[in-house]
Formats: C-alpha cells, structure tokens, sequence
C-alpha cells in the first residue's frame, strides 16, 4: 500500500523530533511505499540538512513547507480577477475566519476538575463544531481560490480577532488581549494554518489523483499541525487516518508557553502575554480535539499520554496503546549487576540539564546520601547540550554540586560529583555510562516516556524514579519510585538500593527483562505493520458504482498484503517524484523509478469534493495494464535534494522529553 507520513518539525531532517523512531518505523515497513509530508518549524532544522541520499528506496516522495519564516504566498487569493469575486471571496473568509476565531475565544465546557459539562460529549460541543466549520470552511476556500497567507495577514484577520475576545462570554485572559497580543497570534494563526494553502491533498487539474489524493493511508506523526494535511485528505477523500503520538504536542506548547521557551530563532513572537498564550492555547486544544476525533485510529505511546487524548476528546474504542521501539542491541550487551557490595558507589544521573528534569533534586539528594556514604560518587551525563537555551542551568547546577557537595582539595582525587556531556571522556557512550553505575536515578518534576530510565532497564540498571509521566507504566514493578520534588525520599529510596546488592540485582534482571519485552524496535514495527492491515481491510474498494455491494464490508476480505509493493507502477496510479512545496528551499528531486510531476493545481475552480478513490492495492491490475507506461520519461540518476549525514547520533528520539 501507499503510505503517506505526515510530520512536523522532524523527519527526513536531520534533527527534530521522532526522527530516529521515523527512520526505523520507514524502514521496518519496506513492503510499503511511502511518501513523505514535512512540516518544518525553522531555518535551523532545514541548515541542519536532511537525509536526502540516506532515504530507503522505498521512499517514493518527500514534499515540504514552511511554518516558519515571513508569509510569502505562492498565489493570491481573492487579490486578482473581477471586484464580484474579490468580494465573494471576502464575505467567505470572513465568514469562516469569524467562526474559527469564535471557538478558539470560546470557554470550555468543563468543570474544575477538567471532566465535560453535564449533557456534553467528550471532545464535542458547539465550540468544536464551530471550529471545524471554520477550519474546513477556510479549507475549502483556498482549494477555490488560492493561497490564504494576505487574508490571514490583513488587519480585517485583527479585527476579526478583536470581535471574538470582546463577545460576552469570553475568558477573562482573553478579554485583556490587546492590539500588539492580537498582531502576534495573527502571526502565529497564520503559520499554523498554511497547510490549508498547499497543494497535498488536492487532485491535478486534469481531475488524476495526486499527492494525498492518491495514498492508501495516512500516518501522522502529532496531533498538531503535522495532522492537518491527513484531515484534509479524510475529508475529500476519505483517506483513513492514523494519528501517532509519543509526547502530546497539546502538553508541549502548554509547558514551553509557560516556561517562555518558544524558540526565537524562526523569528515567531514569544507567547508571553496571559493573553496570547490563552488564545494560542485554545486554538491546540481545538486542533487536537479535531484531529482526535477524526483519526481512524490513534496510537499513543503510554498511558499518560492516553490521558491527554481523552481529556481532548478522543473516543477511547479507538485509542491503542503502541510503545516507542529502541535499539536496544549495544545496551543488551552490558553485563548484569553481579549482585556484589560496593565500595565505592557510582550513581548515575542521564538526561538534560533543565528544569523539567529537576537536577536540583537530585543534588540535594545526593547531599543525603553522602552523609551516610561518603565514598559514594555521582555522575551526571548531559545529553542534549542547549536544550533549555542559552539560560545558564548548566552553570547553576555545577555551582550548586559544588555547594552541596565540595570538591577534596587533593587535585589527585576525584570530586563526589561529575558533570559530562555524552561523548566526553569520562561518559564515551551510554553502554559504558550505565555499565558503571550501580543505581541509576531520575529526578523529573515533569516527565513524558521516560527513555534514559528504558535505557538502564535495557542495561539491567537498578533505578530510582521520581513519579512523573509515564514513569510507574514504563517501571512496572522493576524499580523503585519516590514523590517528586522530594530529595529525602530519593535519598533514601537510593540507600536502600545501595545496602542491599541482591535485590539491586534481582530488580535490574527483571528491568532487562520487562525492557526487552515491551520497548523494542521490533515490537514497535510488529505492531503497526498489523495496524496498517487493520486499518486497510476497514476500508475495502471505495471505488465506482460497479465495484460496490449491497452489503457491509467484511473485515480483512481484502488485504494490503495481496497486492505487494509495486516495483514502479505506471500511469496515473504511479507515486509521484520526491518534490518541495511551497516556500521550501528544496529543489523539486525526481528519483529512479517514479514518474514524472504532475502540473500543481490551479488556484480557482479547484474541486472542493471528489469522487470515491479505489486503494492501490486493489485497482484492476488489467486497467492498469492498459495505461501507457511513461517509466521511459523519467529522469535517471537525479540527485537528491540535499544529502545529509543521517539522522541524528544517539539510541533514542521516539518520544520526546
């Protein structure tokens, strides 16, 4: 079948999120073809290169955009042709806009305690009806008239605003909002909604499927942004949809909101105002509400993140927990603990130096456990350098080490606390980190899957957990967990761990064994490989009047399997060259095997509705037959867009901290 993943801010960049967990997912399912829709969120990331070259063949397309950067519309909507259509145009999107902006100032219909309002469904109301209208609404408006990006820009968008913070019944943080707070969500509206401008998930002018028009599925990587081409395409073309999750982009933008962490380097307003980032809140909550109920089928990666899915609306009979894969095969080497005392402990602390992850906590619990072992040790391995910016939590951290715990005067003996970037002398790799340690600790105050704690199980680590996130889930009863923020707790937790080296290896050998069972690569693949089946044989020939019965499809009567992976399918069912929308750096590549680009569609009198498509896998192998096969017209040996170096070094980038 013909896969279409979907991201945003990662994959085939080089650097983002999920792009290892992509890459291996692409991989393991190489009796697919997959093409890719990617979403960029920076001029760092595409700097950073992509994979270009390192694509499996399979790989039939990769299409980008920009969410990033300053609006510049590839055609324009509503601007040219007779003062009839620019008015129709205008009384349209206001129209739309108004209702879009009307939900997203609307209040939710919940209690305190976040649980709906008597009468309403979970994810349903009038807030969120209103909201899709809008959205699908503006949808179809620039398939009819182009690009969006000037209305989106223009002080009439402000006004619209304006109106829908000041109607009765707005939230108070919405009501304070003023012109310079209006100007930057208009900013950001904008950059969010530019998927509606592109061309993804509309036919050619000659009415021959193209890009989204044609897959089997769509997969996408978020409940964000990166979902809004796949709910676009399951509207006009009833393209199922499978949405993925391993951190809830909903729960990012709140945490980096109110952290003031949004990322300048795009150029994007800082959400810091109570007002912008109520608005720009409301409107991801509204998005991830749509997305959640649309999707065929949603896959979160815990328990915690479930969570989040049903507090947003997402009917539970179609949620499937599916755990993130790790290649484990470096960590499985590691020798188990031996159950041995130890003299001189070593403990072991891995992840990023921010708040989120409270090192503060960890110190002063080491300060704990010092007095009663003096000759423990504590490492701490900073993994992704810079990731809380240019704050100085590095340095206040080794300020308070030193503090907490002072270094000998001896330069001849080691100091009680080590800070080491992975990679750096005394924490080569995180085989040999963990190989050392006798109890591994995490200290979050805030967690989502917690993967250096999956590392040290894969190593057969005892550990210490702070009860965050999906910690206790992932644990299970392997490993000991505190309350967070208290470093007593920690300490003793750790203590306990270190007196007693039989249960320290007892628990480690059940944490290698419950890691090796649950958070592998293969079960990961293994598990949406049957997905993707699932959700084919859901949705049999779709096709013309005299491809459908009078009864209901029955499951699995036809199956993605039947058909194999073309090895270069020809005419219009062919995929499609590797190409960059709009506003992407990229040049347009066409790789060995594909067909040759079809004409982009035109802005006016584009198809807002089309005829019901029939799956790849199960079109008449002899109509196809019949089609000249225009393979001989390709371009050999093109090359590829911008060849990157791979993905990002390091065994993990499934779930994002």
């Amino acid at each position: 079948m013909r896969v279409a993943l979907l991201t945003e801010g990662g994959y085939p960049y080089t650097h983002g999120e999920s792009v290892v967990w992509c890459d291996r997912l692409v991989r393991g399912l190489s009796g697919h073809g997959f093409e890719v829709y990617a979403l960029s969120r920076s001029r760092r990331q595409e700097e950073a290169g992509w994979l270009g070259a390192a694509l499996p063949a399979h790989v039939r397309r990769v299409r980008t955009a920009r969410l990033w950067g300053p609006a510049r519309p590839a055609r324009t909507g509503g601007r040219g042709g007779p003062a009839a259509r620019r008015q129709a145009f205008a009384r349209r999107f206001d129209a739309h806009f108004e209702e879009l902006a009307r939900a997203v100032c609307a209040p939710d219909e919940a209690d305190a305690a976040g649980r709906p309002a008597v009468g309403a469904s979970p994810g349903r109301g009038p807030a969120e009806d209103r909201f899709a209208e809008g959205l699908y609404g503006l949808a179809d408006l620039a398939a009819e008239y182009g690009d969006l990006t000037a209305a989106l820009c223009s002080e009439q968008t402000v006004r619209l605003l304006e109106a829908a913070c000041r109607a009765p019944g707005a939230p108070r943080a919405v009501r304070t909002a003023r012109v310079a707070d209006l100007l930057a969500v208009a900013e950001r509206l904008e950059r969010a909604l530019r998927p509606l401008s592109l061309d993804w998930h509309l036919p050619s002018p000659r009415g021959e499927d193209t890009g989204l028009a044609r897959v089997d599925l769509c997969h996408a990587v978020g409940g964000g942004v990166a979902a809004l081409p796949g709910l676009l395409a399951r509207r006009l073309h009833g393209t199922p949809l499978l949405l993925t999750e391993y951190g809830v982009r909903l729960r990012e933008h709140y945490l980096s909101g109110l952290a003031g962490l949004l990322d300048p380097a795009d150029g994007a307003p800082r959400a810091g105002s109570a007002a912008v980032r109520a608005l720009l809140g409301s409107f991801q909550r509204r998005l991830a509400t749509e997305a959640y109920r649309t999707a065929d089928l949603i896959t979160p990666g815990n328990t915690h993140t479930r969570g989040w899915q049903v507090r947003c609306g997402a009917a539970r009979e179609r949620l499937r927990t599916v755990y993130p894969g790790m290649d484990s095969a470096r960590l499985l080497h590691v020798p188990e603990d031996d159950g041995e005392p130890v003299a001189n402990p070593l403990l072991v602390w891995v992840g990023p130096l921010t708040p989120a992850k409270d090192p503060a906590n960890l110190l002063h619990a080491f300060a704990e456990i010092r007095r009663v072992r003096p000759t423990a040790r504590l490492l701490v391995v900073e993994t992704r350098p810079g990731a809380g910016g240019d704050n100085g939590y590095a340095a206040h951290y080794r300020a308070l080490a030193d503090r907490l715990a002072p270094p000998p005067h001896d330069p001849a003996v080691p100091p009680p606390v080590v800070f080491e970037r992975l990679g750096g002398p005394a924490a080569p790799t995180l085989a040999e980190v963990y190989a050392g340690a006798s109890v591994v600790l995490l200290s979050s105050a805030v967690e989502g899957f917690p993967p250096s704690l999956v590392e040290a199980m894969f190593c057969g680590r005892a550990t210490v957990s702070t009860d965050t996130g999906a910690v206790r889930e992932v644990i299970g009863g392997t490993g000991l967990v505190v309350p967070p923020g208290d470093p007593r707790a920690l300490a003793e937790a750790a203590l306990a761990l270190l007196a007693d080296s039989g249960r320290r290896a007892r628990l480690g050998a059940a944490a290698r064994a419950r890691a090796a069972e649950l958070f592998t690569v293969e079960q990961n693949v293994t598990a949406f490989r049957g997905i993707y089946l699932e959700l084919m044989s859901r949705h049999p020939v779709r096709g013309g009047a005299d491809r459908v019965t009078e009864r209901a499809p029955r499951p699995f009567e036809r199956t993605a399997e039947s058909a194999g992976l073309p090895e270069a399918p020809a005419g219009p069912d062919a995929t499609g060259p590797r190409t960059a929308g709009p506003g992407s750096t990229m040049p347009d590549t066409v790789l060995p095997g594909t067909a040759a680009p079809p004409p982009a569609p035109g802005g006016s009198g584009a198809a807002t509705t089309a005829p019901r498509r029939v799956p790849s896998w199960a079109r008449d192998p002899a109509a196809a037959a019949r089609v000249p096969d225009r393979r001989t017209e390709t371009a050999r040996g093109a090359t590829p867009v911008a060849a990157g170096a791979g993905p990002a070094s390091g065994g993990w980038e499934g779930a994002p901290e």
